[in-house]
């Protein structure tokens, strides 16, 4: 999926992931999009809600579940150890036993000390990053670690406000991570998915919370990724820098939402004051087309798009309300509002968008432009939801502070 330096190696990363029907293997789905593909849904549920599978009680973290071959990777904290589980995805019984290892990290502003970056599924491995920065390449089958090792330490990096938190890219053989070691030069990272061993390093940047993306365009391969301060596009082959533009801004501002691509653009989204930009991709430049606050500036949700429009949250947790928008990118045109809708992550599923609210709130509503329309809603958790949730064969997965519960979102149910 890369553009490699020999033609062999090339064609072999040209050809797409391997998704089996119905995956989530990584954070927002198959394509890093949040749009789930050939899913069909419900479009109401009983005033009780839909039906829940099961449910399992699960320890600290902010990091949702990635769902593959059948099976949900579970990545939390329990004590003074970070632990991934490995379940049955419909009936959440354990395949193996979870894998630990040694975490001390402690945050004093979310008040969550596990892992943030959800889980990442690559054939027959999986891989973690926790908060603290120890990334674990573990076996799918057996749940034996085939190597670890500790990037905030190996590269000198910052754990920022919230501890490392961006969800490495497995493309090709190289996983690319955000780790921001600016001392080092290694604000970004590419490794050998097989053994670990650093294969590059890219820009003396801080990290971010946003995970990176890739997309080809005109056929040139991107690895798009919001560091502290900028957008960079980096060749996956060697980390060289394609394109650069300032994102973010400094003092207690967050990049947490990951880039979003729209057909030859790229559209760049934060709070804080920050706003959006959007940005026409070229193979060695971007051409910014408009930035500004006035019509998305999201905390941390990824928008999703359908056809020419975008649906996102604007607005943050913590300060004030949110609202849900949809809006043309390209004309800048805002379709719809609903004020005071809450803040939400987003998934894309059968022209629906399945909104899991923080307050524990599920909400479905109609992906069209015309109007915002409800379709159902439910309270599902009483505690604080912040994971994202993961959507596989009709199944969603979503956990609060204490549980991860599996909801029956299929028609007919």
């Amino acid at each position: 999926m890369a553009l490699a330096r020999v033609l062999v190696i090339c064609s072999l990363w040209m050809i797409p992931q391997i998704v089996q029907a119905g995956d989530w293997p990584q954070i927002l789905g198959p394509h890093r999009n949040g749009i789930a593909d050939g899913e069909k849904l419900a479009s109401s549920w009983p005033a009780t809600g839909p039906e829940t599978v099961w449910k399992q009680s699960v320890g600290s973290g902010l990091a949702g579940v990635a769902v593959a071959a059948g099976t949900v990777y579970i990545f939390d904290r329990n004590g003074d150890n970070e632990q991934l589980a490995a379940v049955d995805a419909l009936t959440g019984k354990p395949r193996w036993k979870p894998v630990t290892w040694p975490s001390s990290y402690q945050d004093a502003i979310a008040g969550d000390d596990g892992p943030r970056a959800i889980p990442v599924v690559q054939g027959d491995r999986v891989y973690a990053y926790g908060a603290a920065g120890t990334l674990a390449c573990i076996n799918t089958k057996d749940g034996k670690i085939a190597w670890s090792r500790n990037l905030v330490t190996d590269y000198q990096a910052d754990l920022g406000y919230f501890g490392a938190g961006s969800t490495p890219l497995v493309e090709g053989k190289t996983i690319i991570v955000n780790v921001g070691g600016q001392k080092s030069q290694a604000g970004v990272v590419g490794l050998s998915a097989e053994t670990g061993k650093e294969l590059w390093k890219s820009v003396p940047d801080a990290a971010s919370y946003s995970s990176p993306v890739a997309v080809t365009i005109d056929g040139t391969r991107h690895i798009l990724v919001i560091t502290r301060l900028k957008l960079v596009s980096l060749d996956p082959s060697n980390g060289k820098v394609r394109f650069e533009f300032p994102f973010g801004k400094r003092g207690p501002t967050v990049n947490g939402a990951n880039p979003v691509v729209v057909k030859d653009c790229v559209l760049a989204t934060a709070s804080y004051g920050i706003g959006a930009t959007f940005a026409k991709i070229a193979k060695d430049h971007a051409d910014p087309l408009w930035d500004g606050d006035e019509i998305l500036s999201s905390q941390y949700t990824t928008s999703v798009l359908q056809g020419a429009y975008l649906y996102g949250i604007d607005g943050r947790q913590d300060q004030g309300t949110a609202s849900l928008k949809c809006f043309d990118p390209v004309t800048r045109k805002v379709a719809w509002t609903e004020d005071g809708f809450g803040m939400a992550t987003l998934i894309l599923a059968d022209n629906k968008l399945v909104c899991m609210k923080t307050d524990g709130t599920l909400t479905l509503v109609a992906a069209s432009p015309k109007a915002y329309q409800e379709l159902a809603t439910a309270k599902l958790f009483n505690n604080t939801c912040r994971g994202l949730p993961a959507l596989a064969k009709g199944l969603l997965y979503v956990r609060d502070t204490q549980t991860l519960k599996c909801f029956d979102l299929r028609p007919g149910k």
